[in-house]
Formats: C-alpha cells, sequence, structure tokens
C-alpha cells in the first residue's frame, strides 16, 4: 500500500478558537474510511484543510503534492450547490462541471444519475432535500481522483435509497482512489468501511482498521464509536 494522504502537526483556530489541534493521519490508497466525530467535532473544517478550502498550520500530501492549488487537482469534496442559482436545471450543473473540471467523466455520471433517478430537466429550486444530496454525490464519485471527500452525504436521503446507495458506492470508486466518508448513520456505513478516524477533543482520537476493531474488542463499529465518545479508552 502507498500512503494516498499525509497529515502532519496540522492546527487550525477560527475567531480565536481552537478547531483541530496535533492532527497526525496517514492513509492509504484503496480504502474505504469512516470519518466519526460528535456535530463540531472538526470533521467538516478537516475535509476543507485537505482539500484547500480553508487554511491551516502543518503540512497536508495528496499523492505526493503539498499545495492546495496542487492537491485540489487531486481530491474530489461535496459541494453543496450553494454557488448556483435555483433556476438552474440539473443538466446545466453538471455541464458547469464538465467545463470547470477536466477528469470529469460524463459517461460515469450518467449511470450515477440513472443509478440514482435523476432527471436532468429538473431545477434546482424543484429538489427535495434528497435528492439534492443524490445529485450531489453524482457530480462528486463523477470526477477522477485519488480522493473523495463525502460530508454527511445520506442525511436526507430515505433509509430505503441510502442503504441501496451506500451498499453499491464501492463499485463507482476507481480501484486506487480512497474515499473518506462522514456520517451519523456509522452502524449504516459500517460494512463497507475497511478503516475509521474519531475525531475527539480537537484532534485524531483514534485511527484503526474495522475488522480490527471486530476482532480485538468484539464490538461491533457504532458500539465500539460510542464507547470511545463515553469515554472508553482504545483498549478495551
Amino acid at each position: 500500500m502507498t500512503a494516498m494522504l499525509t497529515i502532519k502537526n496540522l492546527k487550525y483556530s477560527r475567531n480565536q478558537r481552537k478547531i483541530l489541534h496535533d492532527v497526525q493521519l496517514t492513509l492509504d490508497s484503496g480504502k474505504i474510511v469512516g470519518l466519526l466525530g460528535e456535530n463540531g467535532a472538526g470533521k467538516t473544517t478537516l475535509m476543507r484543510l485537505i482539500t484547500g478550502n480553508a487554511k491551516g498550520n502543518g503540512t497536508i500530501t495528496i499523492n505526493g503534492v503539498h499545495t492546495p492549488v496542487q492537491r485540489k487537482a487531486h481530491v474530489s469534496f461535496t459541494d453543496h450547490l450553494n454557488g448556483f442559482s435555483t433556476g438552474q436545471k440539473i443538466n446545466q450543473i453538471k455541464h458547469f462541471y464538465e467545463l470547470v473540471y477536466p477528469d470529469f467523466d460524463g459517461q460515469r455520471y450518467q449511470e450515477l444519475a440513472t443509478f440514482l433517478g435523476l432527471d436532468g430537466q429538473q431545477k434546482l429550486a424543484a429538489l427535495s432535500k434528497g435528492t439534492r444530496e443524490k445529485l450531489i454525490i453524482a457530480l462528486t464519485l463523477s470526477r477522477q481522483v485519488d480522493l473523495y471527500l463525502l460530508d454527511e452525504p445520506f442525511s436526507g436521503i430515505d433509509s430505503m435509497s441510502r442503504k441501496k446507495i451506500i451498499n453499491s458506492i464501492i463499485k463507482w470508486l476507481p480501484e486506487t482512489a480512497t474515499l473518506v466518508v462522514s456520517d451519523h448513520y456509522v452502524a449504516e456505513i459500517a460494512p463497507i468501511l475497511d478503516e475509521i478516524v474519531v475525531i475527539k477533543d480537537q484532534t485524531v482520537l483514534v485511527h484503526r482498521a474495522t475488522d480490527d476493531i471486530r476482532d480485538a474488542t468484539n464490538m461491533d463499529i457504532e458500539t465500539y464509536y460510542e464507547h470511545l465518545y463515553e469515554g472508553g479508552t482504545d483498549h478495551d
């Protein structure tokens, strides 16, 4: 395995409030990783730092490149579409992505759009929260990159659709790509996860393989995660 993402000595504060400190993390290529933590723990901030949308102190490397401009070409991050007018159609948004991102794979997008039931003629204003999130997932996974970051991608999607997407997500990923998904539906995403990273007290508390957790602790991933947040140790 080769390191896809390396983070060293990362810290970030906003308005003189410490959000993250002393973050050390290495993720290998070809992994699906759950980024877990309570609301406000710093998960979204960490993703924004990785993409270069926020600037902290420390070193972030994706496949050997360091600068934010270089990293942006290697990572696809869920865009919540706030920059688009509500009158724009799905197909117009897709066309914008094709123009802006040379790595955007139109064929993969069409396959995802069909799978997710997206209608290209629908306007953004007409989309339910769940359909909007399906569009965001399709756009994010349609880029050909090394690292995908999904930030709470399933919160508005109904349970049946959510399970269908989660169970199928691996087939949309390039073989050597790494996916980091932050989500509160820990039990639902656990079957596809190779590793978890738990953010607590403004830093990485645990980075551990899911199979190791199950074998060593006799806990499922959700129980183990809750145990950590209730004050348990990583060695129990």
